[in-house]
């Protein structure tokens, strides 16, 4: 009798420290994933604050395209207001999209181009835009491997129990999107 009480005991205790470990570990992917997107929202914050000074020196060439500055301006406030991975996802690409027309603008003043502060921002920008890819990446892994995680046997019972839900990816909406801009000026 006593064999098989110490027995019960012993499966009683593996499955509770089973289940510690197995929440601790779904708690550690979260944070892991809560932390990369931390990661992004640095970089694209950086970004944010690079834009108006991108912007004024563009502006002091290009005085005649007012809505291109205003379209800028307007997609980066949009941007910095975001909340959540699918709407920072939205407002970051129609801040990409901006910034396109903004650097085509650019194109056409080939003095503006040559302006050491111009070009300084320019490689700015571009050293971002790596970085927010790298960091897009880091989260994106993080994710899958807190989605899969959760959705597992057995530990999608736990994921259940504790109310874990699936993190939604840091994507690009559409093909042209996808492309990384070029900020060669």
């Amino acid at each position: 009798m006593t064999v098989a009480i110490i027995v019960i005991v012993a499966l009683i205790v593996i499955v509770a420290l089973w289940w510690i470990a197995t929440r601790n570990g779904i708690i550690s992917s979260r944070n892991r994933v809560e932390e990369s997107w931390s990661g992004i929202d640095v970089q694209l914050k950086r970004r944010h604050d690079l834009i108006p000074n991108l912007v004024e020196s563009v502006k002091g060439y290009a005085t005649h395209e007012q809505q291109v500055f205003e379209n800028v301006t307007k997609a980066r406030a949009e941007a910095m207001a975001s909340t959540g991975v699918e709407d920072t996802a939205q407002t970051e690409s129609a801040l990409t999209r901006a910034m396109a027309d903004l650097r085509a603008v650019a194109e056409n003043y080939p003095d503006l181009k040559a302006t050491e502060n111009f070009q300084q921002l320019s490689r700015n920008l571009s050293e971002l835009e790596d970085e927010i890819q790298a960091s897009r990446r880091i989260y994106n892994s993080n994710v899958q491997g807190y989605n899969t995680k959760i959705q597992q046997f057995p530990t999608s019972i736990i994921a259940n129990q504790g109310n874990f839900g699936a993190k939604e990816f840091f994507e690009i909406s559409d093909a042209a999107e996808r492309e990384t801009p070029s900020v060669s000026f």
